[in-house]
C-alpha cells in the first residue's frame, strides 16, 4: 500500500512539472507574443489565445532590448519566424528574424555587429531532468522540450512574433 501511495505521489509531482498547455488537433498558431517582464509566451489563432507557456528563459542580461553581439539580451520589437533547425545544439528551434533594418542600423551607427542567430528552442541537447530554472541564453527564448516540440509542429514559418519588454 505505501507502495502504492508513494508512487500516486511520484506520478503527481511529475505530471505538475512543466507540463505543457494542450492544443487542439489542427491548430495552427499564426500570431505569438512573448511579455519579458511576465515570462508568458502566447500563442494565438485567429485572434484567439490557444497557447501560453510561463516561466520561458532568456539570455543572461534579460533587461533591455538586444543592440549588439554579445550583449546576451533577448530583442525587443517585431519580428517573424524565418526558419528552424531540426539539428541545433538545443531541442529543436524557430529561428527569429532578429536584425530587422532598425536593429542593423542601430549597430552599425555604433561600429558595431547586431548579432543574430537568435532562436525559440528547448533544452541542451543530451541535458536530463527538468528545464533550466534561470535565465542562460545567449538572447534567446528557451521553452522545456515538450514546449517547443508543441510549437515546432504548430507555427509556421513566416509567422509573425512581438516581443514585448
Amino acid at each position: 500500500m505505501r507502495t502504492a501511495a508513494a508512487f500516486s505521489l511520484l506520478l503527481i509531482a511529475c505530471g505538475t512539472a512543466h507540463a505543457q498547455p494542450p492544443l487542439s488537433a489542427g491548430t495552427t498558431v499564426d500570431r505569438l507574443l512573448v511579455d519579458k517582464s511576465d515570462r508568458v509566451l502566447i500563442g494565438y489563432a485567429k485572434g484567439r489565445e490557444v497557447v501560453r507557456y510561463t516561466n520561458i528563459r532568456f539570455g543572461d542580461a534579460p533587461i533591455g532590448h538586444k543592440r549588439f553581439e554579445g550583449d546576451e539580451r533577448t530583442p525587443e520589437g517585431d519580428y517573424r519566424i524565418s526558419g528552424r533547425n531540426p539539428n541545433s545544439r538545443y531541442h529543436l528551434s524557430l529561428r527569429i528574424s532578429y536584425p530587422n533594418a532598425a536593429d542593423r542600423a542601430y549597430a552599425k551607427a555604433r561600429g558595431r555587429s547586431p548579432g543574430g542567430d537568435i532562436f525559440i528552442h528547448g533544452q541542451p541537447n543530451g541535458r536530463p531532468g527538468l528545464p533550466i530554472a534561470r535565465d542562460w541564453t545567449d538572447g534567446c527564448i528557451a521553452l522545456s522540450n515538450a514546449e517547443i516540440k508543441q510549437l515546432w509542429d504548430r507555427v509556421p514559418d513566416g509567422t509573425p512574433i512581438t516581443i514585448r519588454p
